[in-house]
């Protein structure tokens, strides 16, 4: 495979995303509870099997979630301000002798997966000699789909990551979720840390492009 066939999205300066390697793309969206928790995960249709496409990043194309130029009309400014450093410089450690849970909170983008309206994870560690309880802990740091958090189950062991696919998603309202270790080139050519979870602003707001932010949220972003 010719390295402009290998899996790889490339930030264009002030505008667009370039998906190489004929990554899946399809749609996702939030399983919610009766009270308007998220509990999982839900795939919709696949929009690209193959190919190279282009994906909006100023959230004004009338195409969405492809590119129309847009932002060169309206004179998009994307500057990339993501932290391109190792996620372990900037873990926070909560550790107990059942788990130790590793915080980045710099690439939350408020998912909400962490929690509900009794408790959270942080609250529930306590509690983790429980099978139960340890068990939903880890479901629900899987469904974080910046990689916020992260876990360990043995002292000095590795980080737990679930086997995900390569493939883009488009979360509804929400930003580009990119799994499976997909390299990601800013416009200057340097790259982000290659990670299994990384979202991507796709609402034009970020204070950390090309990284989300939850700025979606704030600006009351929607779009399929």
């Amino acid at each position: 495979m010719s390295s402009e066939d290998s899996p790889k999205i490339i930030v264009e300066r002030n505008g667009l995303y370039i998906v190489r390697g004929s990554i899946p793309l399809v749609e996702k969206s939030e399983e919610m509870s009766e009270f308007g928790e998220p509990l999982s995960w839900a795939t919709g249709k696949e929009l690209r099997s193959s190919g190279n496409y282009a994906l909006c990043r100023c959230g004004k194309s009338n195409r969405k979630p492809f590119c129309d130029d847009t932002h060169e009309e309206i004179g998009f400014e994307g500057t990339e301000a993501a932290d391109t450093g190792p996620i372990s410089d900037r873990w926070k450690t909560f550790s107990s002798p059942e788990i130790v849970i590793q915080d980045d909170h710099s690439l939350c983008m408020h998912s909400g997966f962490c929690g509900n309206r009794i408790t959270n994870i942080w609250k529930m560690q306590a509690d983790g000699d429980d099978s139960e309880v340890l068990a939903e802990i880890t479901a629900m740091i899987d469904r974080c789909p910046s990689g916020t958090l992260a876990y360990i189950l043995e002292p000095g062991g590795e980080i737990v990551e679930r086997d995900l696919r390569k493939e883009v998603a488009i979360i509804r309202d929400g930003p580009i979720w990119i799994t499976g270790g997909i390299p990601v080139e800013r416009s200057d050519g340097q790259p982000l840390e290659t990670r299994n979870r990384v979202t991507l602003c796709r609402c034009g707001a970020s204070s950390k492009m090309p990284l989300c932010d939850g700025s979606h949220k704030e600006i009351g972003f929607t779009a399929p």
